[in-house]
């Protein structure tokens, strides 16, 4: 298994939830995030100049059987991008054991 950290554009978030809901992965969690980028660059918006070093952005958290990896990725990559810098980071680690807690059941069949 594995779990699979995206940080995405909040304006993209309902485009990737529909294509992870359209390859089978309809589990998972996210949170509004605010986290500090590359982009030095700041912005003049209606005579008033802002910093876009603060970027508020969406965090998933996505547990999969190994089978399903390589297509949430590829979801994401395809989904939450639109070319620009700022688009996001995905990461990807190793999970041990899931369980699920009202049937006990573990590994894959915890997840799924």
């Amino acid at each position: 298994m594995k779990k699979v950290e995206a940080i995405i554009r909040k304006s993209k978030f309902d485009e990737v939830k529909k294509a992870l809901h359209q390859i089978e992965v309809n589990f998972f969690s996210y949170w509004d995030v605010t986290g500090v980028g590359n982009e030095k660059q700041g912005h003049v918006y209606r005579g008033i100049s802002y910093s876009t070093s603060d970027i508020q952005r969406r965090y998933l958290v996505i547990v999969v059987s190994d089978d399903f990896l390589e297509k949430t990725v590829n979801v994401l990559l395809d989904t939450a991008s639109t070319g620009n810098v700022g688009d996001g980071k995905i990461f990807v680690s190793d999970v041990i054991e899931a369980y699920r807690i009202r049937t006990k059941e573990s590994g894959s069949a915890g997840i799924n």
